[in-house]
């Protein structure tokens, strides 16, 4: 036999007769008053914060590509280990420099370098193709920017594969100088040590 339970009435929504704290709920508005004093504290921190933000941006500006070079160097080098570069800082060469080194990498070393085929860097540029398809690049890690114009240095930490058929790889600084021609950046030279 089965026994069947009495219908259950529930209240479809809260009244003060069945939950009488619901009459007195306070809004928000109710809830928080603010003085003059309080609305006046908040307005000023508002705008010294702008203040502060402002200024920082402003004091960014005035600042050059580096901001801060660690004090850890490469010991054969005298490159820094890291650097902290200026968000706002000018990345037209740095584009530039990744554009040559995506070639690089991509095995268009002879297309990049076809310009420095007709003057005295001929040898130079044969003997960094060679090396580059011998050890090609992996990866690369800016770590150190030198200016004296028109010439920007771009030093590089790169990772290489000891031959193309292998995983096996290591580290090695790299650097390109850049040269500003007309508002526009060319690469001049890539020093490598394979």
């Amino acid at each position: 036999m089965l026994l069947r339970r009495p219908p259950v009435h529930v209240p479809s929504r809260v009244t003060p007769v069945t939950l009488p704290m619901a009459a007195f709920r306070p809004t928000l508005a109710q809830t928080m008053e603010f003085s003059r004093t309080q609305i006046g504290i908040a307005a000023a921190a508002g705008v010294l914060l702008l203040l502060v933000f402002f200024g920082y941006l402003i004091w960014l500006n005035n600042q050059g590509p580096v901001l801060e070079r660690s004090l850890d160097v490469d010991p054969l080098s005298g490159t820094p280990n890291s650097i902290s570069l200026n968000p706002l800082r000018d990345r037209s060469s740095e584009r530039e420099a990744a554009k040559f080194i995506r070639a690089m990498r991509d095995g268009h070393c002879t297309e990049e370098l076809a310009v420095w085929e007709k003057d005295y860097r001929r040898k130079y540029a044969k003997f960094i193709c060679d090396s580059e398809a011998q050890h090609p690049l992996v990866s690369w890690e800016l770590v150190d920017w030198e200016d004296s114009p028109p010439l920007r240095i771009l030093k590089y930490r790169g990772k290489r594969r000891y031959t193309p058929d292998q995983k096996k790889s290591y580290k090695e600084l790299f650097s390109l100088t850049l040269e500003s021609k007309g508002g526009e950046w060319v690469t001049t030279k890539y020093d490598a040590m394979y």
